[in-house]
């Protein structure tokens, strides 16, 4: 289980003890015993959280998370009876975070679903989008399907195609951005373009129009790191629309980073069926686009 850490200065055993069940003294025991890690590397108990850093328990079966099922409405575009695929409203977080476990799309899962939820915050979850991403994400119902279908994300057999409004004129048709990731070493909330302690990320992308100051652009991701996209575009000096925190501006709307995950595509892991779902962007994103048409 790998958890974020969300409050800094605190030690590190009486943080995992306020947000995992699990009493202070077998979480001192499992930091001797060397089965938690902080950034991949060994700790002690006495030791200060720090924003973003990431937590790593290796022994999950010490570990029991009771995640409630929530009547949450799904927007479910595909469903067998190995996985689904869902429609994910933007301002709708994926899955519950250290110390905030209701109100997601796993609680919704859980509902709908019989899932497995123990001994992991993310049953079902193969990828995940940003809470203010909308669009298409695939969801496993069992576990061999999710070995599988993460298996495939990880050979980049399963295709995802983005449409972003950026900003700035772009003036190229088509480009690669091939630039390593990780995280931020001034803002551990974020993700940067850095050379050490990262890991490649690659997108692709297409211009589909040119707007007034900004770029309708589709972008399709051969990696899946954390914020790949707001980064990347970030990084060539077209930070998303509406993005505060790689925008370097406030949001111009209450809506999100105009991002929607429009399209995926993959050969079903068990049907071997072809397997191919697009949906059109919510609302607010083609109202945007039209604003700013020229």
């Amino acid at each position: 289980m790998n958890l974020e850490v969300e409050k800094d200065n605190v030690r590190l055993d009486s943080y995992l003890a306020s947000v995992l069940e699990m009493s202070r003294s077998k979480i001192q025991t499992l930091i001797k015993e060397k089965q938690i890690l902080v950034n991949g590397q060994k700790a002690k108990a006495s030791d200060l959280t720090v924003i973003g850093d990431s937590i790593e328990i290796k022994n999950q079966e010490e570990v029991i998370i009771d995640l409630k099922p929530e009547n949450i409405p799904l927007d479910i575009v595909y469903e067998d009876e190995y996985l689904i695929i869902i429609n994910k409203p933007s301002g709708l977080v994926v899955h519950p975070a250290v110390g905030h476990f209701e109100h997601t799309l796993v609680n919704a899962l859980l509902y709908h679903f019989p899932l497995n939820s123990k001994k992991t915050i993310r049953p079902g979850i193969v990828h995940r989008i940003d809470k203010d991403t909308s669009g298409l994400m695939v969801v496993a119902k069992d576990e061999r399907t999710h070995e599988l279908l993460a298996e495939m994300i990880k050979n980049k057999e399963v295709e995802r195609t983005y449409l972003a409004i950026c900003r700035g004129v772009i003036p190229h048709e088509t480009g690669v951005i091939d630039a390593p990731i990780g995280r931020d070493p001034s803002n551990r909330q974020k993700m940067a373009v850095i050379a050490t302690n990262s890991k490649k990320a690659v997108t692709h992308f297409k211009v589909l129009k040119r707007l007034r100051q900004a770029t309708l652009v589709e972008c399709k991701l051969e990696t899946g790191r954390t914020h790949q996209i707001r980064v990347h575009f970030a990084y060539i000096g077209h930070p998303l629309y509406n993005d505060p925190v790689y925008g370097n501006s406030k949001k111009t709307t209450s809506y999100g980073q105009m991002l929607h995950s429009t399209k995926i595509k993959f050969v079903h892991p068990i049907t071997k069926e072809l397997i191919e779902k697009e949906v059109a962007p919510p609302l607010e994103f083609t109202q945007t686009v039209e604003e700013l048409t020229i």
